[in-house]
């Protein structure tokens, strides 16, 4: 299942352009000319409906009277290296947990997915970690830490030179073209789709769970 993420780092259409003056600087000059930054690190997001979790003590019943566990991933934070051949990012969230029974101490782990996807809809990779909570007697929260990676070929997440020009090239009133949006022909957009990549992190939930955490 494949849902909208909500991005950390962005991955909107501006920061999918070629680069230019300064940071998140959209720069119009002598004509209709966009540029603005792009950076081959991957937007990072959790998908909607897998950033919180609900443990049931009886499977099969999820009335407020039964739950046991809620958890939920905030706090997320990126670190993105991409001045080598390959480009490594890192995610890391807190996952921040609420037991009903507080009687005892008790371990919980609860498992998350970590998944590349590139232009929107194409998986690259999955990794399944796990994060362990540990309640103590009489504790009713416990907080844990989880980390995603990526590890992408900076090649694949640069655009072609080409590409590029025809995105940022400036055009001045009166051209043929100057009205026309670069980003609106094909082969422009599946260009700037294959250079994009985002890294995904979320619980790993059966399909009971995500119906769960859609309809509640």
């Amino acid at each position: 299942m494949i849902v909208r993420p909500r991005l950390i780092a962005s991955a909107a259409l501006l920061i999918a352009l070629a680069g230019c003056k300064s940071t998140g600087e959209i720069v119009v000059d002598e004509g209709v000319g966009i540029q603005a930054v792009r950076s081959a690190c991957p937007a990072v997001g959790i998908p909607d409906y897998t950033g919180d979790v609900t443990l049931f003590r009886t499977p099969g019943s999820t009335t407020a009277d039964n739950i046991d566990v809620v958890a939920a991933m905030t706090n997320v934070r990126v670190a993105c290296n991409d001045s080598g051949e390959k480009v490594t990012s890192q995610a890391t969230f807190d996952v921040l947990a609420r037991r009903t029974d507080t009687r005892g101490a008790r371990q919980v782990t609860i498992p998350y997915f970590a998944t590349v996807l590139r232009g929107g809809t194409a998986v690259i990779s999955k990794r399944i970690g796990q994060v362990t909570l540990n309640f103590a007697d009489g504790q009713e929260r416990a907080q844990a830490r989880g980390t995603g990676n990526a590890f992408i070929d900076k090649a694949e997440a640069t655009l072609p030179a080409d590409v590029r020009e025809r995105i940022t090239r400036k055009r001045k009133a009166g051209e043929a073209d100057a009205a026309i949006d670069p980003l609106s022909q094909p082969d422009v957009k599946a260009a700037v789709a294959r250079a994009t990549f985002e890294l995904l992190v979320g619980f790993q939930l059966d399909q009971n769970q995500l119906n769960y955490n859609a309809t509640r």
